[in-house]
Order: C-alpha cells, then structure tokens, then sequence
C-alpha cells in the first residue's frame, strides 16, 4: 500500500483520486506512528518550504518520513515535496529540509534566463530523463509533464534522473537510492503522469 503523508500542505485530492483512477491502493496518513506501517510512502507539498517544514515537526511527521527513508523502502517526493528532500531553501529565507539529499533549492535566476520569461514556471515543459531509473521504466527518453514552481533543486548530477529547460537547464527530477523526487505534478500530468506513479508503486 503507498501512504500519502498529510500534513496540511498537499494537493492531497488530486493525488488520492489518480491513484484511484490507478487502481492502486493509496491512504492518505496524518498519523506519524501509522507511516511505517506502509510498502511506499508519497509525499506531496504545495506552498512554502519553511511552511511545510514547520507542518512537519509540528507532530513529529519529518522524523516518520526520515525513519521510512531509512527502512530503504520507496520514498517519492512530489514538488514542494521533492524540494523537502534536500538540505536547505532560500525561499522566504533559510530554512533546513530533511537532508535526505545534499542540495539546496533556490529561486530561478531570471538574470540567467536566455529570454524573458515569467516566474512561477507554470504550464507543460519537457523532462528530458538523465539515465536509466525504474520510475521511468517504459518511457520515452523525454516527455512533457505539468510544472508549477518558482524555485528549484540545485544539486550534485549523481543525482539528477531528469532535467528540464526554462531560462537555463534545472534538475527536475532526483534519484538517490530508494529516495526519488519530482518538480512537476504527475497527478495533473496526464497520461505520463499517471505512469510515473504507477512505477513507483511497482517499485
């Protein structure tokens, strides 16, 4: 069973429906001492970094998650959840993630950009897969999906699984270990979407 951790700070009906639409068994945990009890975890977040850390601790949840991570079971960050992953954002200061990840998140330098462009990113932009990782299994070596941020990942390569253009290149995806991570929301990402989550619950 793949648990959604709610922390009041996802998309969490969006989610829940496309794996319904799946098929696949999905719950929806805000019970930190329930989050071992599944095969995959899932953790969404739309809105502020330092928010969504402050929700965490708030019930000890970011300790569930780092715990789950460390069992080596799958663990799948979504947007401001893939961000969470990391080790520090400067979004509205700096804030300290869970470190799951050595990196940090950062605002899009529009300075960099090679034509004038609009932050947030929002819209259907190509993610452009770095090298073979089963939550791509049977997908095509780049692909659009459906992206809503104003920051992004800035991390070592070893750990870039996909990368996308806006401005200037990014890292849109992450692997490391059990650990994965999306920018873009596969639950709004139609077709391609859906088949990113059905991986992770295959892996």
């Amino acid at each position: 069973m793949v648990g959604i951790v709610n922390y009041n700070m996802g998309n969490l009906a969006s989610v829940i429906n496309a794996f319904a639409k799946l098929g696949i068994d999905a719950q929806i945990q805000s019970d930190p001492d329930k989050i071992a009890q599944y095969d995959r975890l899932l953790l969404p977040g739309v809105g502020a970094f330092g928010d969504a850390m402050e929700h965490l601790k708030s019930n000890g949840m970011d300790k569930a998650v780092l715990e789950f991570a460390a069992s080596g079971k799958p663990l799948l960050g979504i947007c401001l959840g893939m961000q969470l992953l990391f080790d520090n954002s400067e979004e509205f200061g700096a804030h300290k993630g869970l470190s799951l990840i050595d990196g940090t998140v950062v605002k899009f330098d529009e300075t960099k950009f090679d034509h004038p462009l609009k932050v947030p990113h929002m819209g259907w932009n190509e993610m452009f897969v770095q090298r073979d990782t089963p939550i791509f299994n049977e997908m095509p070596k780049d692909f659009y999906l459906y992206f809503v941020h104003s920051y992004h990942v800035v991390c070592d390569d070893k750990y870039a699984i996909g990368k996308t253009h806006y401005g200037y290149e990014f890292v849109s995806s992450v692997q490391k270990d059990n650990i994965y991570g999306i920018q873009p929301h596969p639950e709004k990402s139609h077709d391609n979407g859906l088949k990113i989550l059905t991986n992770f619950a295959k892996l």
